[in-house]
Formats: C-alpha cells, structure tokens, sequence
C-alpha cells in the first residue's frame, strides 16, 4: 500500500489536488501542520510526499493524472 500525505494551507491549489486525490479514490492523510512543514525543509503548499518522496504542486498533478 502506498503511503500518501498531502502537506496543506488549505489554498486554492491545495483544495485542487485534494480533489483530485479524493476522484481518484486515493488514500491519504492531510497535514495542515506549517510548523511540521517548514522544519522539513517545505517552503509552499501543496506538497505531496508518495512513500517518502516529496513532489511539488505540478508534480503531484501529474502523478495524481497518471495512476
């Protein structure tokens, strides 16, 4: 199973990729936490870490896009 967090402010770019992620049935945890995000080195939202690896707004699009 994949591990999927979705790092978010709740900006209009964050809400995109939630419902994106929720359209195609993916599993994730959210984490609004901007203290959590800043300590790992996340400058902007949304972020997206697949089991472990970190993608930004555009690659988290396409990853979403592709599965």
């Amino acid at each position: 199973m994949t591990d999927v967090i979705l790092y978010s402010t709740g900006c209009p770019k964050c809400k995109v990729l939630k419902k994106k992620l929720e359209n195609k049935g993916v599993e994730y945890t959210e984490n609004n936490s901007v203290d959590q995000m800043l300590s790992m080195g996340i400058k902007q939202a949304p972020m997206l870490s697949v089991d472990g690896q970190l993608m930004n707004y555009i690659d988290a699009i396409h990853w979403v896009n592709n599965i």
